[in-house]
């Protein structure tokens, strides 16, 4: 018998299929081993030496392994086919040379780029041995990534509070996202105008022309300034006679692009499923694994984390077999279609995400797959074979149009496009990136017919006035295009990074924008104050093109990781003489639009206007920053930073308080204010002022004198109690609103509650808190399941739950909460077994009952033994009998 190694439960599974009763085919659950999260697992001063650290789910699942290695005939390790799938082999390797479990039996590596039953026995008859240099690789790019998190993470702790860490890709993309954020900040909208004509045929078709000439000039995009030109040129065109000048009708190919990369399938994803990154892959990954088809489990996908762009050629001829079979003769070019990748440090040593079979349209296997499998096969099979299939025909027509009022001459232009053989876009039609369209891009709709020199009626004229817009913000899909030109980060770690920024709050989505946070904002100034080199884009293309030579056999790997530390560590060595006042200065130069926004009246941004003479920085405080005065404690004024900056804050009036009126029973004045927290409202002035958080959903804007003395009069009184005669009162707490009477607090459904509930209404509130409470004690019950995922190996259901405090997994006894940012709905049966065994859920609990019996025969055995020593021959059995009970 032979043991294989994979990484997956479902793909052992699945393997286990294929090869048969020879085989035993067990999963590591990805990464057998990492770098201990602490110091010192990686030494500089000895030759970059690598601690590792195996916890205790991977310690059961290599015992599992290596027992299983011990009576075998050899191991065959077939982990993925990139540079994760090696290291993982290589560290399976070790670990098992170190238990000493190998001796002379052979080790093969084998890969496959997908789980077919052909592509798997073709990988078992063809080893190789682990790709050392690829190995080398992995370790050089672990090392990078640990060396600079757990060195540069401290110094943001200990110079910008809040700040939680600092990575060597993940800095990198946050930078591209706060810089983009910049240029929209200091963006400049400009007018200009667009004109353009309703004309009528003689056969009485109507079509629009825009206007591209006047006055002898050609006009570029945004030409017109402003108004006072555009109606002159409308006048123009209204008095207008109008003739057809040419007419070009010019046939024009469209080709197919290539099929997906894992970069270009988040995209696509994106922007026609609506997917983040993570969802994408996580979908991705079952359709690779294998899917159950009619009693039989295959994989409908390659291998779904590479850059390479081409295809097998029995990929190819499956793919133009389909073409013929599916859509015709008329739609199989001549000769089959071959791509080269465009991507900076691309490798093409993978095929490009397909099918594994053509022949599986996403008809014939919709009905296995669930409703986010099946779209994402459908476009992964539409691009595969799109990306052999004919041209597209397109006939493209241009309308030149002159215009003649009395001698003022004036130029139109009308396009227009047919498709005359829809080629590839009868399986794939391409989708611009967020629908993003450019001032240039002109209509190109189906035109009537025109012929040269005849006469057009005028219907209408119209003149629209424009503002240019900022660029947009990115996307998931357009900041992993746009780190993927720049050659930052490789396909198998874009969601991840982009997960990370999420999970350390740098950045939000919001409608699928990524808008970085005020934290995000302050980590990228700093690193570009002070460590400027490390967040440079060229630099960070430079070390994965190093990585990439190093993975090619054409590097030392410890050689890039001598030159990357000698420098680096100068740089953290040279922060330790930094001041907070140095960081400061610098983060208000580098942030002044985000901190100090301009003012209506044109005052100094700096100058505090509640003091009139102190002046505004920034503050790093334990949750953070915020702006703060010189003058304090004198001038207590404070205000968030948020990621929205100062200027919604200038908008609403809370750059400095806005007085609502005075506090009728104590004449103290009622302000508006902008802390750390967010919005509040003030009653009075220095450190004993009353203060109140403004509530989830209340605006700034409508806050007024009645609200306010509302809101600073909490808790209120609503009466007292008919039964104990003590007083009955409401308030928002730190769980919402609520009322209070004799140490019972019951919830109430809105914070209007709160200032309009009455004495008869209260009392039946705290009274059914109270029923329910005595109704057994618990009134939250388990959970119902949000979604079943399956059979545990070794018995049981496991579910999904939403729980108090989010969503968790279930299996018997053990609940295993979901890590933020998982989608509860996307969870697989594989993951949610590793998170029961991480969580401690390592057996049911059938298999956890003979270590119990066990201890206690060992106890039983203990109690035993002093019984035992009046006899000399049972002396000499109680250690023996302990050993066995141990």
């Amino acid at each position: 018998m032979n043991v294989v190694v994979v990484e997956s439960p479902a793909k052992a599974k699945t393997i286990n299929k294929y090869l048969g009763s020879g085989y035993k085919v067990l999963a590591s659950f990805g990464h057998v081993r990492d770098l201990p999260a602490k110091d010192g697992s990686v030494l500089p001063d000895q030759d970059f030496e690598m601690s590792w650290e195996v916890d205790s789910a991977s310690q059961k699942r290599m015992k599992d392994i290596a027992d299983a290695v011990k009576g075998s005939d050899g191991l065959f390790l077939a982990t993925d086919p990139d540079r994760e799938g090696e290291a993982i082999s290589w560290h399976v390797l070790d670990l098992l040379t170190k238990k000493r479990v190998i001796g002379d039996k052979p080790v093969k590596r084998v890969v496959f780029n997908a789980i077919t039953k052909k592509a798997v026995l073709d990988a078992m008859a063809n080893p190789r041995d682990i790709d050392v240099p690829l190995v080398d690789a992995y370790l050089a790019r672990r090392a990078l990534d640990y060396l600079v998190g757990f060195n540069l993470s401290p110094v943001l702790w200990r110079k910008l509070p809040g700040a939680r860490s600092a990575g060597r890709v993940q800095s990198v993309a946050l930078r591209l996202v706060c810089d983009r954020e910049s240029e929209i900040e200091r963006f400049v909208s400009e007018e200009y105008w667009n004109l353009s004509a309703l004309l009528r045929t003689p056969r009485g078709d109507e079509f629009e022309a825009r206007l591209v000439s006047a006055d002898g000039k050609r006009l570029q995009n945004r030409s017109i300034k402003n108004g006072e030109d555009a109606n002159r040129l409308k006048a123009l065109l209204d008095g207008a006679a109008y003739t057809v000048d040419t007419v070009e009708a010019k046939p024009v190919k469209r080709n197919p692009g290539p099929p997906f990369t894992t970069s270009t399938l988040q995209q696509a994803a994106s922007s026609n499923l609506g997917f983040n990154a993570s969802r994408t892959m996580q979908v991705a990954q079952k359709l690779y694994e294998g899917v159950d088809i009619g009693g039989e489990t295959v994989g409908l996908i390659t291998y779904m984390r590479t850059d390479g762009v081409q295809m097998a050629p029995e990929a190819i001829e499956g793919a133009r077999l389909a073409i013929a079979d599916q859509f015709g003769n008329r739609y199989l070019p001549e000769k089959p279609r071959f791509y080269s990748t465009k991507a900076k440090n691309a490798q093409e040593a993978h095929e490009a995400i397909r099918p594994t079979d053509f022949n599986r349209s996403p008809d014939t296997v919709r009905r296995y797959l669930d409703a986010d499998q099946a779209r994402l096969y459908e476009l992964i099979w539409k691009r595969g074979i799109a990306s052999q299939m004919a041209s597209a025909e397109i006939e493209r027509t241009t309308v030149e149009i002159l215009a003649d009022n009395n001698g003022q001459r004036a130029g139109l232009r009308a396009v227009g496009s047919v498709i005359r053989f829809d080629g590839f876009l009868g399986a794939y039609m391409d989708q611009r990136e967020d629908g993003e369209k450019g001032d240039d891009d002109e209509d190109d709709g189906r035109l009537p017919e025109i012929n040269a020199r005849e006469k057009l009626d005028k219907s209408k004229v119209n003149a629209s006035q424009h503002f240019t817009e900022p660029p947009p913000r990115y996307s998931e899909a357009s900041l992993i295009k746009k780190m993927e030109e720049l050659g930052i980060g490789r396909p198998s770690t874009y969601a991840a990074t982009l997960k990370t920024l999420s999970d350390r709050e740098y950045v939000t989505i919001d409608k699928r924008k990524l808008v970085p946070e005020a934290k995000g904002r302050l980590v990228t100034a700093f690193l570009e104050s002070f460590f400027t080199k490390y967040v440079e884009y060229d630099f960070t293309a430079d070390l994965e093109e190093k990585l990439d030579k190093i993975s090619a056999g054409e590097l030392d790997w410890k050689q890039v990781l001598r030159e990357f530390w000698q420098d680096f560590f100068a740089q953290i060595e040279d922060t330790k003489e930094l001041r907070v006042t140095n960081v400061l200065d610098a983060l208000n130069e580098a942030l002044a639009p985000l901190v100090f926004p301009k003012r209506e009246d044109g005052s100094d941004p700096r100058v505090c206007q509640v003091c009139g003479t102190g002046q505004l920085s920034l503050k790093l405080g334990k949750y953070g920053a915020f702006v703060g005065c010189s003058n304090y404690p004198e001038c207590n004024y404070t205000r968030q930073l948020s990621s929205e900056g100062g200027a919604e804050a200038e908008a609403n009036g809370l750059n400095e308080p806005k007085a609502l009126g005075a506090d009728p029973h104590t004449g103290e004045q009622l302000t508006l204010r902008s802390g750390r927290f967010g919005p509040y409202i003030q009653r009075g002035e220095g450190k004993d002022a009353k203060r109140s958080s403004l509530p989830k959903g209340w605006k700034p804007e409508e806050i007024d004198h009645e609200k306010a003395l509302a809101l600073i009069g909490l808790p209120r009184d609503v009466g007292k109690h008919p039964e104990s005669g003590k007083m009955i009162s409401t308030g928002i707490g730190r769980y919402g609103p609520f009322v209070l009477h004799d140490g019972t607090y019951a919830n109430l459904e809105s914070v209007e509650d709160v200032f309009t509930i009455g004495l008869n209404r209260a009392v039946t509130v705290l009274a059914d808190k109270q029923s329910k409470g005595a109704a057994g004690g618990r009134t939250r019950g388990t959970p119902a399941a949000l979604k079943e995922l399956g059979d545990h190996p070794d018995g049981g259901p496991i579910t999904v739950r939403d729980g108090r405090y989010g969503p968790y997994v279930n299996w018997s006894k053990v609940n295993a909460t979901l890590p933020k940012g998982m989608d509860p709905q996307g969870v697989t049966l594989e993951q949610a077994i590793a998170l029961i065994v991480e969580k401690g859920g390592k057996a049911p609990s059938g298999k956890a009952k003979p270590k119990k019996a066990a201890a206690k025969a060992g106890a039983d055995t203990k109690k035993a033994a002093p019984k035992a020593k009046a006899k000399a021959p049972a002396k000499k059995a109680a250690p023996k009998a302990k050993k066995t009970g141990t």
